[in-house]
């Protein structure tokens, strides 16, 4: 159908998913407030010496998305490798795992709370301010230890990962997500000052966008265990045939 296989084109939407929900854990409630003073730890200046660009924030920075990235592309690999060792439960697991989603989406809607995430496991890099590799470790720290924020969006990606028939799919399914929380940390590096004076007008609106993150994956979680996410896939080829061209 449209010259590109239902593989392919069930990858469309999870990689928007994958997209979507890095950028909003990017500006969940307990990353985006951390953003500078992680940014001038790494650097090894205070904040104010981010905004009067007493030293480059960007390296450190690059460091930093590499550290999460890393822990990112290996989860992916080992969620694919996990589906691929039960694809003949791969339905059950994925309706499982649909459930699993549906109930961290209706903690972050306020429905009821779940304790477990609303502690934070955080793992701490050392005393390495202001070095590539301190910066590198604290990406990785991020990656592991930030559960209550990042934890059910990062669930819910490697449970598509999981569904995926090839471990390629699975890993690019974490790297689209990597993408979406690294490239506006990057850009935050990069223009700092106007970085920061967004970042004052978007806290008002922190439970909105946690709203939005929980109201994703009670959706995602639904075509889960519904198996709908493949009519979802036919549903944007119809709709955007140019998406064909990219199989």
């Amino acid at each position: 159908m449209f010259g590109i296989d239902l593989i392919d084109a069930a990858l469309m939407p999870a990689a928007t998913v994958a997209l979507i929900a890095g950028v909003l854990s990017f500006l969940s409630p307990c990353v985006l407030p951390v953003v500078p003073p992680y940014l001038a730890y790494m650097t090894g200046i205070t904040v104010n010496g981010l905004q009067t660009r007493e030293r480059s924030a960007v390296p450190p920075a690059l460091m930093f998305v590499l550290g999460l990235s890393t822990v990112f592309l290996v989860m992916g690999f080992a969620a694919s490798a996990f589906g691929r060792l039960f694809l003949e439960y791969q339905i059950w697991l994925a309706r499982f795992a649909g459930v699993m989603v549906i109930v961290m989406g209706l903690h972050f809607l306020h429905v009821f709370r779940i304790p477990l995430l609303d502690q934070e496991a955080r793992l701490e890099a050392g005393d390495q301010g202001g070095s590539a590799f301190g910066a590198y470790v604290l990406g990785l720290a991020f990656a592991f230890g930030w559960t209550p924020c990042i934890g059910p969006q990062l669930g819910m990606i490697l449970s598509l990962a999981a569904t995926e028939a090839e471990i390629g799919r699975g890993i690019g399914l974490l790297a689209i997500y990597a993408l979406g929380l690294g490239i506006p940390f990057l850009l935050s590096a990069i223009f700092i000052n106007r970085a920061m004076g967004l970042m004052n007008r978007i806290k008002p609106y922190m439970k909105t966008i946690e709203r939005v993150m929980g109201a994703l994956l009670v959706a995602v979680g639904i075509m889960l265990v519904s198996g709908r996410m493949a009519d979802l896939s036919y549903w944007m080829l119809e709709t955007f045939p140019a998406l064909a061209t990219l199989g």
